[in-house]
């Protein structure tokens, strides 16, 4: 087994490998749908043990293969709270190669925020978030050696967007990302919303519509699949089924290219402050992260649940 970040810068001094987060096993899951199923129901075998998919493995690719992936789509956006920081601040951890400050904006750092934002600190909310990158052309504009993927072939940026009503000028910032004519590369969109309104799953599905209703209706090429339907339609029966087959053609074309991914929030650690143990704690995430599931399928959205994958996990901050 290889620890692939091995080449890391401050490897040793973090003291983090990538086979202390994941165990690799075979066989790897064939299609995206059963590896979202595996990982969504994947687990650890005792506390903070390595994570392991359900039934089948998931990937670890190496950083070159990452900023292939990253490289096939025109910009990967990340909207919603503090949960998707983490997972844009590990991505780039991943393509600057850098486990003490891939995450963060060290290159105008005092040496006060070298020392407290270092390691599996610069994931620190109160200390270190205001320093954490949004975008990757912040890097390429100032520390492009920092960045392992060819120049000018990836763009990942996240707009924090947490409340509903969406207030206008976030949304116009949704906005100013998507051109009105069809790029050459697919967009793709990853979202996270849930803590910041105490899980409530009326108030997520409803932030979740405006921002894929805002999406189609400024860049509508979205939503264009152009397919039409050639199969005979002159009994009710066979009308339904045409219809039936279309949608499904028309589901595959939009998320192919529009692929669009929601994460629901990781399991409660034990300190989760007790006034937040009935909105927030574990009971209520899994409830959440079930029904959100089967809500966002229906918009065409896919699904990772991260409860199963870090209830056993020790949580940086407790909770």
């Amino acid at each position: 087994m290889v620890d692939t970040f091995a080449s890391y810068k401050y490897r040793n001094t973090c003291n983090i490998s990538s086979l202390d987060l994941h165990a690799p096993f075979a066989p790897l899951c064939s299609d995206r749908q059963s590896l979202v199923t595996a990982m969504s129901s994947g687990g650890r075998i005792g506390h903070d043990a390595p994570y392991m998919p359900r039934g089948c493995d998931m990937r670890w690719f190496s950083t070159a293969e990452i900023c292939d992936i990253l490289g096939r789509f025109e910009k990967v956006i990340i909207l919603g709270d503090s949960m998707m920081r983490h997972v844009v601040g590990s991505i780039n951890v991943l393509i600057r190669k850098d486990l003490g400050y891939g995450a963060v904006t060290d290159w105008n750092f005092s040496p006060e925020e070298r020392q407290d934002c270092f390691c599996n600190y610069q994931f620190n909310v109160k200390a270190c978030s205001v320093q954490g990158i949004f975008k990757t052309a912040d890097v390429v504009k100032n520390d492009p050696e920092s960045l392992a993927c060819p120049a000018n072939t990836i763009d990942v940026i996240i707009e924090m967007m947490i409340r509903f009503p969406i207030p206008s000028d976030e949304l116009d910032r949704l906005r100013a990302l998507l051109p009105p004519k069809k790029p050459d590369r697919p967009y793709a969109f990853i979202f996270g919303h849930g803590l910041w309104n105490d899980l409530d799953l009326q108030a997520t599905l409803d932030w979740l519509d405006q921002l894929l209703d805002v999406s189609k209706e400024h860049a509508p090429w979205l939503a264009s699949s152009g397919i039409k339907s050639s199969t005979p339609v002159s009994r009710p029966k066979d009308r339904a089924a045409a219809v039936a087959a279309a949608a499904k053609r028309e589901r595959k074309h939009d998320s192919g290219f529009w692929p669009r991914l929601f994460l629901t929030p990781n399991a409660a650690g034990k300190e989760k402050p007790d006034e937040w143990i009935v909105s927030q704690g574990n009971k209520a995430l899994m409830v959440f992260e079930e029904a959100v599931g089967m809500e966002v399928r229906r918009r065409g959205v896919e699904h990772i649940g991260t409860w199963n994958m870090s209830i056993q996990s020790n949580k940086f901050d407790g909770v």
